[in-house]
């Protein structure tokens, strides 16, 4: 398995796995998001002057998961943190380290950018994806409030 940096060239492996991720959370059919919102995420990966940034994982060939991830400024810290921002990878690959690749490679992102902090959520229904975040990462027991505006 590799972990890299996303290429132009992966648009139509990464598009579904975008899809099963917003799947996932319930953003499809009647809630999916605009078609805009996923032609502006594809572009920030490329235009350098974003803080976005996407790794794949690819196996024999094939995109298997990806990592969308960000970095911003804190008022508690002066490097940069990294917030990962999605992650998901194809559901019939699960358990086989993918997810926890991807995670590194982050971490190793994070570290290049000089970041001491990587950090993420998820809903607690994620059971499967929780089992995984216990083992690379601490939960620090914050609750997460927010207002669509």
């Amino acid at each position: 398995m590799e972990i890299r940096a996303i290429e132009q060239s992966d648009y139509a492996a990464w598009l579904p796995l975008w899809d099963g991720y917003n799947a996932f959370y319930g953003r499809e059919g009647a809630t999916a998001l605009a078609p805009q919102i996923t032609q502006t995420t594809w572009q920030r990966f490329f235009d350098s002057t974003e803080p976005v940034h996407a790794l794949v994982a690819e196996l024999n060939g094939e995109v298997v998961g990806i990592a969308h991830y960000l970095f911003h400024r804190r008022t508690a810290a002066i490097e940069l943190s990294c917030y990962l921002s999605d992650l998901f990878t194809l559901p019939h690959l699960r358990g086989k380290g993918i997810g926890r690749a991807l995670i590194n490679g982050v971490y190793q992102a994070a570290v290049s950018a000089g970041s001491k902090r990587v950090y993420w959520l998820t809903h607690e229904t994620n059971v499967a994806g929780r089992f995984l975040y216990d083992k690379v990462a601490k939960h620090a027991g914050f609750i997460v409030y927010a207002t669509d505006l």
